[in-house]
C-alpha cells in the first residue's frame, strides 16, 4: 500500500508525499514538514503512530485494521485533538457497497437471513477483513441486533437450524485475492448478492489520497470515507 500511495500521489496534483516512513524509521523527523499522515501500517503499531500525530497536532488518515475494542477506543478518543478518517475501505466502490447494503437492508426486511462472504490474498493477517466487519455493522444497526452475538463465524458440525437473528460471517484466503467482498440477502423463492471485487490496491491508494486531502482543514473529529464522499445522509 506504501507504494501504491507514493504512486498514485505522482499523478494527483496538489499532493506531494513528504516522506514514506518504514519500521525503524522515525516519525518525528518527518512530521513538521507533513500536512497530513495516512497510515496502513499494521494494528499494533496505529496507536504509537497516532499519539505522535495529536503530540505535533498533525491530522491522520487510517486504513490499518484488526484492532482490539480498547485499542480502537483509545485510538477512536484522540480525534478530540487532531481531525482523523478512520476507514476499513477507501474504495469509492466499497463505500458505495455499505451504502447500497444498508438501503437493501431496510428495503428487504426481516424475512431476509443475512450473509457476509469475503476473500483476501494469502498473506492478510486478520480475519474477518475489516471492509466485512464494517458490513456486519451496518446490517446488525438495521436489524436492531446486538453486534457481538449476531455474528457466526463460519458454520461446523451439528450446527441445527439456522438463527433468525443472525448474520453468517466467512473469510476465504488464497493466492493473491486483492479483496472480493458478497452480502447475501436470502429469503424462500429468492436471493439477492450485492458484491465488490477489487483488483488493484490502486483503487484504495487513490481513495487515501482522497480523504487526507478532504481531511486538511477539516475540525477535529472521527471521519470515515461517508463523510469524504458526502454519502452520509
Amino acid at each position: 500500500m506504501g507504494q501504491a500511495l507514493i504512486r498514485c500521489a505522482d499523478g494527483m496534483d496538489g499532493l506531494t508525499v513528504a516522506a514514506g516512513v518504514d519500521v525503524g524509521d522515525v516519525l518525528e523527523d518527518h512530521l513538521k514538514d507533513t500536512d497530513v499522515v495516512i497510515d496502513f501500517s499494521l494494528h499494533h503499531a496505529t496507536k504509537s503512530v497516532v499519539e505522535r500525530c495529536v503530540a505535533a497536532n498533525v491530522p491522520i488518515v487510517i486504513g490499518t485494521t484488526g484492532h482490539d475494542p480498547q485499542t480502537r477506543a483509545h485510538i477512536e478518543s484522540q480525534s478530540e485533538k487532531i481531525p482523523m478518517v478512520w476507514a476499513s475501505n477507501f474504495s469509492t466502490g466499497v463505500n458505495t457497497l455499505f451504502w447500497l447494503t444498508q438501503k437493501a437492508a431496510g428495503i428487504l426486511g426481516p424475512e431476509f437471513d443475512l450473509e457476509v462472504i469475503e476473500m483476501h490474498h494469502r498473506h492478510k493477517q486478520d480475519a474477518p477483513s475489516g471492509t466485512a466487519a464494517t458490513l456486519v455493522e451496518i446490517l446488525a444497526k438495521a436489524r436492531g441486533l446486538d453486534l457481538e452475538s449476531c455474528q457466526r463465524h463460519g458454520r461446523t458440525g451439528i450446527t441445527g437450524p439456522r438463527g433468525h437473528d443472525e448474520i453468517g460471517v466467512h473469510s476465504l484466503r488464497g493466492g493473491d485475492v486483492v479483496g472480493d467482498h458478497t452480502v447475501v440477502f436470502a429469503t424462500a423463492g429468492e436471493r439477492v448478492e450485492l458484491t465488490h471485487k477489487a483488483s488493484s490496491r490502486d483503487t484504495f491508494a487513490m481513495g487515501a489520497l482522497k480523504a487526507a486531502r478532504w481531511l486538511h482543514g477539516q475540525p477535529c473529529g472521527l471521519y470515515n470515507m461517508q463523510d469524504v464522499l458526502g454519502l452520509k445522509s
